[in-house]
């Protein structure tokens, strides 16, 4: 089921999410649904609270495949890049946002069996921006924007 997205200026995106507890029928939905949505709008992913619920749980596809991280925690950085966001809740918003070029991240799976996931470049960019909202950080927060000249 497609979900609606919250937009920027609702207070759920700036709220701090809960860790989840019950690995069950329900978090299996919302994984889906979650992937669902983040296909059909044209995402690399999407956090719960961008479809309004206020749990740790993340859909990532940056065209290598799905992944699905609850609970997820970086756990190491290295290097530095910096490059173009946009996201899903800011629609038509872009700016620059200097992100590790590579992390480690640990989380768990669908069925609350631990995993270890490690991004480069695009894949580090997407888990560190989908774990931000999970904090309540937006992009915004981090982005510089190139006034528009005209």
């Amino acid at each position: 089921m497609v979900r609606e997205i919250i937009k920027e200026g609702d207070e759920v995106l700036r709220k701090v999410c809960h860790k989840v507890e019950k690995f069950d029928a329900r978090l299996h939905s919302l994984l889906d649904d979650m992937y669902e949505t983040m296909k059909k709008s044209d995402g690399v992913g999407l956090a719960a609270p961008q479809v309004g619920i206020l749990r740790r749980v993340v859909v990532i596809d940056v065209g290598e495949g799905k992944i699905e991280l609850v609970n997820p925690e970086i756990v190491k950085v290295s290097g530095e890049q910096t490059g173009q966001e946009g996201c899903l809740s800011c629609p038509g918003k872009w700016g620059n946002v200097t992100r590790p070029m590579k992390v480690t991240v640990k989380a768990q799976d669908r069925f609350g069996e631990e995993i270890k996931i490690k991004g480069t470049e695009l894949l580090a960019r997407a888990l560190c921006h989908e774990i931000d909202h999970l904090d309540g950080i937006l992009f915004l927060d981090k982005a510089t924007f190139e006034e528009d000249k005209e």
